[in-house]
């Protein structure tokens, strides 16, 4: 009965919140194309800072570990990042040789279809994810009124940061929503692994949270900083900088919005 309920809940809570936030980035929010990727980088920053790492802190485990994990994760995430570059450029490099009389100005064009950061989100949100499916069968072991409230609060609180993923990886699919749905919501899907490994090593793996906390801040760090605020960094109109700061703002104070109302309740 309580294994039933923590699949159910974290199936709920994992892919629950991702179809959500496509209904928000595609449907009500689908006009302001050109302002989502502010809304991205300031919905990643806030998840890491404001609701990640605070969580990661509040734990028994050593600032220094904490920073030293951080360190890691961001080196691992850049480097994830350049083997992603790198497997593109060969892929471009082969259709380039494959098509000795293509005019070169394709191929130029072509070149800049694969924007970075797409592995480095998914990896995050599956790290990110296990971790969500350890507490919820956490909750659910201590009372199962508690696990459902818990099931709640990560879906809301996952709705503004998988609005962020959703964004990128649109990016990196050629603007296809479809698949970057599917991608999203197959990362969500690890809370249910998190819950049903949870659920048999509750006890020896919650020791482990703060860690997962810190290595999925690390790579939403990395994606909002390497990857989008550098694209926000060009020269633009004083009303279109203010529009980014705008969007910036939204993103970050819906995470701060949603993460304040989930720990009060």
């Amino acid at each position: 009965m309580v294994l039933m309920a923590i699949l159910l809940g974290t199936m709920a809570a994992g892919i629950g919140s991702v179809w959500l936030a496509a209904l928000l980035s595609f449907g009500a929010l689908a006009r302001y194309t050109q302002h989502m990727l502010s809304l991205a980088a300031g919905a990643l920053l806030g998840t890491a800072f404001l609701h990640l790492l605070p969580e990661a802190f509040e734990s028994q485990v050593a600032p220094d570990d904490l920073f030293a994990t951080l360190l890691v994760g961001l080196v691992f995430f850049f480097l994830l990042d350049k083997a992603e570059l790198w497997h593109h450029g060969h892929e471009h490099h082969g259709e380039a040789s494959g098509h000795a009389h293509a005019p070169h100005h394709h191929h130029a064009a072509h070149g800049h279809s694969h924007p970075s950061g797409g592995w480095a989100i998914l990896a995050g949100d599956s790290v990110h994810a296990f971790g969500d499916g350890i507490l919820i069968a956490s909750a659910f072991i201590a009372d199962m009124r508690l696990g459902f409230v818990a099931a709640l609060a990560v879906l809301v609180h996952e709705v503004p940061h998988h609005m962020g993923d959703l964004i990128v990886l649109r990016r990196q699919s050629a603007n296809n929503r479809r698949i970057a749905i599917v991608k999203v919501s197959l990362a969500g899907a690890v809370t249910a692994l998190g819950g049903v490994v949870g659920y048999v090593l509750v006890d020896q793996l919650y020791g482990y949270l703060p860690f997962f906390l810190v290595l999925a801040a690390s790579s939403f760090m990395y994606v909002a900083l390497a990857d989008l605020i550098p694209q926000l960094q060009k020269r633009a109109s004083m009303q279109e900088t203010a529009a980014q700061i705008a969007w910036l703002a939204i993103g970050i104070g819906m995470v701060m919005a949603v993460s304040r109302l989930a720990h009060a309740h």
